[in-house]
Protein backbone atom coordinates (compact mmCIF):
# COMPACT_ATOMS: atom_id res chain seq x y z
CA UNK A 1 0.00 0.00 0.00
CA UNK A 2 0.85 3.29 -0.49
CA UNK A 3 1.66 6.33 2.12
CA UNK A 4 -0.25 8.78 2.93
CA UNK A 5 1.62 12.13 3.20
CA UNK A 6 1.60 14.45 5.83
CA UNK A 7 0.43 17.38 3.69
CA UNK A 8 -2.67 15.10 3.06
CA UNK A 9 -3.33 14.14 6.88
CA UNK A 10 -3.52 18.09 7.46
CA UNK A 11 -6.05 18.60 4.53
CA UNK A 12 -8.01 15.84 6.31
CA UNK A 13 -7.90 17.51 9.34
CA UNK A 14 -9.28 20.81 8.39
CA UNK A 15 -12.13 19.36 6.05
CA UNK A 16 -13.45 18.03 9.50
CA UNK A 17 -12.61 21.13 11.36
CA UNK A 18 -15.15 22.30 9.20
CA UNK A 19 -17.51 19.58 9.35
CA UNK A 20 -17.02 18.97 12.79
CA UNK A 21 -16.40 21.98 14.80
CA UNK A 22 -15.26 21.94 18.38
CA UNK A 23 -18.73 22.52 20.74
CA UNK A 24 -16.59 23.91 23.51
CA UNK A 25 -13.34 24.72 21.88
CA UNK A 26 -11.64 21.48 23.80
CA UNK A 27 -13.08 18.47 23.08
CA UNK A 28 -13.09 16.87 19.63
CA UNK A 29 -15.09 14.61 17.05
CA UNK A 30 -14.06 11.11 16.46
CA UNK A 31 -12.52 11.56 12.93
CA UNK A 32 -11.12 14.41 13.94
CA UNK A 33 -9.56 13.05 16.73
CA UNK A 34 -8.42 10.26 15.21
CA UNK A 35 -7.09 11.98 12.40
CA UNK A 36 -5.06 14.11 15.15
CA UNK A 37 -3.47 11.29 16.54
CA UNK A 38 -2.18 9.69 13.40
CA UNK A 39 -1.14 13.50 12.51
CA UNK A 40 1.08 13.58 15.90
CA UNK A 41 2.48 10.35 16.00
CA UNK A 42 3.84 11.12 12.80
CA UNK A 43 5.05 14.64 13.60
CA UNK A 44 6.31 12.98 16.91
CA UNK A 45 8.53 10.36 14.80
CA UNK A 46 9.49 13.09 12.17
CA UNK A 47 7.70 10.81 9.28
CA UNK A 48 6.34 12.29 6.37
CA UNK A 49 4.09 9.44 5.47
CA UNK A 50 1.60 6.96 7.41
CA UNK A 51 0.95 3.82 5.77
CA UNK A 52 -2.30 3.43 4.13
CA UNK A 53 -2.79 0.07 4.95
CA UNK A 54 -1.71 0.15 8.66
CA UNK A 55 -4.30 3.36 9.68
CA UNK A 56 -6.52 2.76 12.79
CA UNK A 57 -9.77 2.14 10.96
CA UNK A 58 -11.53 5.34 12.67
CA UNK A 59 -8.73 7.14 11.17
CA UNK A 60 -8.69 5.82 7.70
CA UNK A 61 -12.11 5.97 7.30
CA UNK A 62 -12.08 9.79 8.28
CA UNK A 63 -9.18 10.16 5.85
CA UNK A 64 -11.53 8.46 3.53
CA UNK A 65 -14.40 10.86 3.25
CA UNK A 66 -11.63 13.41 2.61
CA UNK A 67 -10.81 11.70 -0.42
CA UNK A 68 -13.87 11.13 -1.84
CA UNK A 69 -14.14 14.88 -1.72
CA UNK A 70 -11.00 15.72 -3.44
CA UNK A 71 -11.03 15.27 -7.95
CA UNK A 72 -11.08 11.79 -8.67
CA UNK A 73 -8.63 12.15 -11.50
CA UNK A 74 -5.66 14.43 -12.53
CA UNK A 75 -7.02 14.01 -16.52
CA UNK A 76 -8.17 17.03 -18.13
CA UNK A 77 -9.31 14.97 -21.22
CA UNK A 78 -5.81 15.77 -23.28
CA UNK A 79 -4.13 12.15 -23.26
CA UNK A 80 -0.72 11.86 -24.84
CA UNK A 81 -0.39 8.66 -23.28
CA UNK A 82 -2.52 7.08 -25.78
CA UNK A 83 0.04 8.98 -28.56
CA UNK A 84 2.84 6.87 -27.39
CA UNK A 85 4.31 8.99 -24.71
CA UNK A 86 5.80 7.91 -21.68
CA UNK A 87 3.95 10.88 -19.31
CA UNK A 88 0.91 12.46 -20.06
CA UNK A 89 1.61 16.15 -21.43
CA UNK A 90 -2.63 17.03 -20.10
CA UNK A 91 -1.88 15.52 -16.98
CA UNK A 92 1.62 14.81 -15.82
CA UNK A 93 0.39 10.93 -14.87
CA UNK A 94 2.62 7.58 -16.68
CA UNK A 95 1.48 5.06 -18.49
CA UNK A 96 1.54 3.20 -15.95
CA UNK A 97 -0.26 5.75 -13.89
CA UNK A 98 -2.75 6.19 -16.51
CA UNK A 99 -3.84 2.60 -17.35
CA UNK A 100 -3.52 1.23 -13.84
CA UNK A 101 -5.85 4.47 -11.90
CA UNK A 102 -9.20 2.67 -11.38
CA UNK A 103 -7.19 -0.01 -9.86
CA UNK A 104 -5.35 2.24 -7.68
CA UNK A 105 -5.97 2.66 -3.85
CA UNK A 106 -7.08 6.34 -2.63
CA UNK A 107 -2.89 6.38 -1.22
CA UNK A 108 -1.35 5.54 -4.73
CA UNK A 109 -3.91 7.87 -6.11
CA UNK A 110 -3.37 10.74 -3.88
CA UNK A 111 0.76 9.34 -4.32
CA UNK A 112 0.41 10.79 -8.02
CA UNK A 113 -1.42 13.93 -7.33
CA UNK A 114 1.29 15.00 -5.07
CA UNK A 115 4.01 14.04 -7.59
CA UNK A 116 2.04 15.47 -10.70
CA UNK A 117 1.49 18.88 -8.46
CA UNK A 118 5.16 18.79 -7.11
CA UNK A 119 6.34 19.32 -10.72
CA UNK A 120 3.44 21.11 -11.81
CA UNK A 121 4.53 20.50 -15.59
CA UNK A 122 1.75 19.44 -17.43
CA UNK A 123 -0.55 21.36 -19.05
CA UNK A 124 -3.07 20.79 -16.45
CA UNK A 125 -0.67 23.37 -14.32
CA UNK A 126 -0.12 25.70 -17.30
CA UNK A 127 -1.73 25.86 -20.76
CA UNK A 128 -4.83 24.22 -19.65
CA UNK A 129 -5.06 25.60 -15.93
CA UNK A 130 -8.97 26.82 -16.81
CA UNK A 131 -10.02 23.54 -17.96
CA UNK A 132 -8.51 21.43 -15.21
CA UNK A 133 -10.35 23.78 -12.66
CA UNK A 134 -13.74 23.23 -14.78
CA UNK A 135 -13.14 19.43 -14.38
CA UNK A 136 -12.38 19.78 -10.92
CA UNK A 137 -15.60 21.44 -9.98
CA UNK A 138 -17.61 18.57 -11.76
Amino acid sequence: MAGIHITDMEAAINFWRERAPSPDGLSLAAPLRALAEVYALMVYFHETEADESTLPTTAHAAWLAWFDSTPDTPCIAICSTSQGDAVCKGCGRTFDEVQRWTEMSPGEKRASWRRITLEGNSWRFNRYAERALESSER
